[in-house]
């Protein structure tokens, strides 16, 4: 809770004495008790999920969550849905079933590849088929799987497998048995895998390394400084082709729409409850072997910067709930479900009256599968939640194992299209094209048009910054230091935020009769920037103080007190787990400095807010390298932060080249860059300094807000001019 700092009746009777140097919170020799100092979180941290309270708590949750997946993945918004030029070809006829070979065209000039799995016969009654798409794993070769024989035999005799032949691939197996049962399954590729090369195994799962070649601001590849800054990922290309693998198996005739699934294991588990959370036409959903308070998927394919900030796969597989959800468990991460996830995922079946619809199956003596036992309670989930008609349902048998010379898509009738890095470039740079476009369409004329601007833009810069005006409640005030210096009283504490376990050494400074406004003024220094050398104040906070202003200093995260050699850090940490030079293990799990920086000025903007004394108006200014900071937090306190005069210093996050920069920020780059920011706090006043012109989007956005007048630009950022602009704005 908030403790009081000081009341005006103090200010107004305290005897002032004169005492020079700069004010120190934390005592010497000591760094102040923020956790992100700790270690950084992992993917093998521990990821629990908190029930809600009730149905309204996890509406708000849910679609939070959502966004953020959205967001994290590149997909908010979602990209233009092009012609997917579906080719089926080579049909072969089966036992009980068809094969066929499918490619369709996922983004242009972008194919998944796989197999369509067909009955023989179509639904006696209903004359339609459940669809079930079948993504797979990180299974050797995918699709083209064959158990080394020493595997085979070892799952023969546990039990794990029982058919010779039908035991060489879970893929296959469960892809051949849902067709038998009567349904129409489309088992495909991984990016990277089988006949999906146009992006190459190695990139997508074993990245290991920044590629210079790769990392130009015209002509970028996937983990580069530039795809991470516009939030392009494998994870998010796996994901639309799923959506579109979606779309595909919609499409055919005798497919029931109202009767979709998806089941897979492993890294096909993850595809599978991401996909079902997002894409509300999955009515059935059963991932194996991968939701859990454990390990969340170690492989790039499974990682993306902000997704896993605060959430983990237990909240994405709870975002299927109500719907009929199945997981499986083994003896590998997940060996803890039964008493770690699964209870609160039941708790919240329970709370929404569906609780029938949430199966588990452990079978914690087998390792790491989706073999014969667990495929058995899936066919049973499904034939019940997708209304196959069994009173039982018919075992598994045996059948032909493919080959991948029987099963690959391409052949000299139908040749495998290019791939390669300029391959690699141009889809992404189509990629950005189409959701640039998208947001571009957004720039607002009018007011009604600036609400959904600020809904769009808006919606996926709350996720990029990744923190709001902390509540209250969620405040902690710890004063330990008062004196009188420079004709003002000085006040000092830590500011702590419960929620992130952040620590701020925090300073006001009070005039003796005080205006009831703030000025939280932020620099590289961090509260030492408002001091002289000689201990006296600068000249725009001396002067803001003779205004009758209270100037608030802050030390953001690696500034002031939190450094031990007074030397600002030049780069941002990354996890110790890992040696590969991918963003995402590092900031798919934590916020990067930047934004921690950002969320520390959010936290000291809501204690002022929120103070008991009641301040009338609050603005931030930033005059040096940390005015995008600033730029940052106000578009998220622009109904707390009355006047913004920052400087920008022309920065983009589209220019970062380093994903240890200390300025790297995921998604930064997206949403209109650093000028987005500004853009969706229109038609607050803001003093803009460090622009050669005013930036576009945020000239249409305060004009569509009517507030062409209340934003401000000159070249240099002049420390008096911007004082000026305060306290002259409102005369």
């Amino acid at each position: 809770m908030i403790r009081t700092a000081i009341t005006s009746l103090v200010l107004l009777c305290f005897v002032w004495t004169s005492c020079f140097g700069q004010p120190r919170i934390t005592p010497a020799g000591e760094l102040p008790p923020d956790a992100r100092l700790s270690p950084l979180k992992d993917l093998n941290g521990y990821f629990p999920m908190v029930p809600p309270n009730d149905e309204q708590e996890w509406d708000g949750r849910r679609r939070y969550v959502k966004r953020k997946m959205l967001v994290a993945l590149g997909l908010w918004p979602l990209p233009e849905k092009t012609p997917l030029n579906a080719v089926i070809h080579s049909r072969k006829e089966m036992d009980g079933y068809t094969i066929e070979k499918v490619y369709l065209e996922t983004m242009p000039g972008y194919f998944l590849t796989g197999n369509l799995y067909r009955p023989l016969n179509l639904h006696a009654q209903t004359g339609k088929n459940p669809g079930i798409l079948c993504p797979h794993g990180h299974w050797r070769n995918g699709r083209f799987y064959d158990a080394p024989q020493a595997t085979l035999e070892r799952q023969l005799s546990d039990g794990a497998e029982k058919f010779k032949q039908g035991g060489r691939n879970p893929i296959q197996a469960r892809s051949v048995h849902l067709a038998r049962l009567g349904c129409t399954v489309f088992a495909y590729d991984m990016v990277g895998y089988a006949d999906n090369t146009q992006i190459s195994y190695n990139l997508a799962h074993g990245f290991a390394k920044q590629r210079p070649q790769m990392s130009q601001t015209d002509h970028w590849g996937f983990f580069s400084p530039q795809a991470e800054s516009h939030l392009q990922n494998i994870m998010g290309l796996q994901t639309w082709n799923s959506i579109r693998a979606i779309d595909f198996i919609s499409s055919l005739n005798e497919v029931d729409k109202n009767r979709i699934a998806v089941t897979g294991a492993s890294g096909g588990g993850t595809q599978t409850f991401i996909v079902s959370a997002l894409d509300p036409r999955v009515k059935v959903s059963m991932p194996a072997v991968m939701v859990s308070t454990a390990m969340q998927g170690g492989c790039t394919c499974e990682n993306a910067c902000l997704l896993r900030v605060g959430a983990g796969n237990v909240d994405f597989a709870a975002m299927f709930a109500p719907k009929p959800l199945g997981l499986t468990a083994a003896d590998d991460w997940t060996v803890e479900m039964e008493t770690k996830g699964f209870p609160e995922l039941k708790q919240l079946y329970t709370l929404l009256g569906k609780q029938e619809n949430l199966h588990l199956e452990a079978h914690l003596n087998y390792p790491h599968n989706y073999n014969y036992v667990c495929r058995k309670a899936m066919y049973a989930f499904m034939n019940e939640h997708l209304e196959l008609g069994y009173p039982e349902v018919p075992p598994e048998r045996d059948y032909v194992y493919q080959a991948q010379e029987d099963l690959t898509v391409w052949n000299d009738e139908h040749p495998a299209p290019q791939g390669g890095e300029d391959f690699e470039a141009t889809m992404l740079q189509t990629w950005h094209d189409d959701s640039q476009d998208k947001l571009e369409r957004l720039i607002p004329k009018q007011p009604k048009a600036l609400r959904e601007f600020k809904e769009i833009v808006g919606g996926g810069i709350d996720i990029v910054v990744g923190q709001a005006l902390p509540k209250a409640t969620r405040l902690d005030w710890k004063q330990t230091y008062k004196q009188s210096n420079n004709g003002c009283l000085e006040i000092g504490g830590t500011l702590s935020n419960l929620d992130s376990n952040s620590a701020n050494p925090i300073l006001f400074l009070y005039p003796e009769v005080w205006n009831q406004k703030v000025v939280l003024w932020v620099t590289e220094k961090g509260k030492a920037g408002l001091y002289l050398d000689d201990g006296s104040l600068i000249p725009a906070v001396q002067s803001l103080i003779d205004e009758q202003y209270c100037v608030v200093g802050v030390d953001l995260l690696y500034q002031g007190e939190f450094l031990t050699d007074g030397k600002a850090p030049e780069r941002t940490r990354g996890v110790e787990s890992t040696t590969r030079e991918a963003a995402a293990y590092s900031f798919g799990f934590n916020h990067t400095l930047f934004a921690r920086r950002t969320h520390d000025i959010l936290t000291t903007v809501s204690f002022i807010f929120h103070h008991e004394s009641l301040p009338e108006e609050i603005s931030l200014v930033a005059l040096d390298q940390t005015g995008p900071l600033a730029i940052a937090a106000r578009s998220q306190a622009r109904g707390v932060v009355s006047k913004l005069a920052a400087n920008s210093n022309g920065f983009r996050f589209s220019q970062v080249n380093d994903i240890h920069s200390p300025s790297f920020l995921p998604g930064g780059a997206k949403y209109f860059d650093l000028p987005g920011m500004l853009a969706v706090a229109s038609p607050k006043p803001t003093w803009l300094a460090g622009e050669d012109h005013l930036p576009m989007v945020v000239e249409k956005a305060y004009k569509a807000g009517k507030g062409s007048d209340q934003i401000r630009i000159q070249k240099q950022a002049d420390a008096s001019a911007a004082v000026s602009w305060i306290t002259q704005s409102e005369k």
